[in-house]
Order: structure tokens, then C-alpha cells, then sequence
């Protein structure tokens, strides 16, 4: 039997109230390879954005694309609050996946 698809819609940060990343993707593990060996956006390897702060799952892509556009018209201290409230200390999560 087949787990259901998942999508994931993520936070990446540079440090600790540090520069941020939104994205949206299939294989979270595989995009943060991409991410911190240079290829996966300009803006990351330009700013250092590889630490992952945050993350949600989504059952559909249309559902974790919504998520993620509507995160990114968010003001910078709502998306400090929303990463704070899993995660105050700002850890790397890369180590749950």
C-alpha cells in the first residue's frame, strides 16, 4: 500500500531572525540538497538561506501553493511568530526528515 502524497510548504533562514526563504515542493529532502549545494534558487545561494526553520505538509499541490503564496505576502513578524511557536530556538529541522 502507497502512503498518500505529500507536498510540503517550508521555511529556510539564514540565522536566527535572519534572512527568509519560502518554498513549496514534493521531496523536501531532495530540495534541501539542491538548496544548500548551490542549485536550488538564486536568492538562497546568494543570502545563505539553508538552515530549515519550519515546515508544513500538504495533501495536494494546489492546497501547499495556496499555503505558500499567502505566507509570502505576510509580514516579516508574522512569519517570525509563526516559526517561533514550533521552533523558538530556530534548530535546523533537516534532521526529521
Amino acid at each position: 500500500m502507497n502512503a498518500p502524497a505529500a507536498y510540503y510548504v517550508y521555511i529556510l533562514a539564514s540565522r536566527r531572525h535572519g534572512t527568509l526563504y519560502i518554498g513549496v515542493c514534493r521531496d523536501l529532502s531532495n530540495r534541501l540538497t539542491l538548496h544548500r549545494s548551490g542549485r536550488g534558487s538564486e536568492f538562497v545561494k546568494k543570502y545563505g538561506v539553508t538552515r530549515l526553520v519550519y515546515v508544513e505538509t500538504y495533501p495536494s499541490p494546489y492546497e501547499a501553493i495556496t499555503r505558500e503564496k499567502a505566507l509570502k505576502k505576510w509580514h516579516r513578524d508574522w512569519k517570525i511568530r509563526l516559526i517561533e511557536e514550533d521552533n523558538p530556538d530556530w534548530r535546523d529541522l533537516s534532521h526529521l526528515l
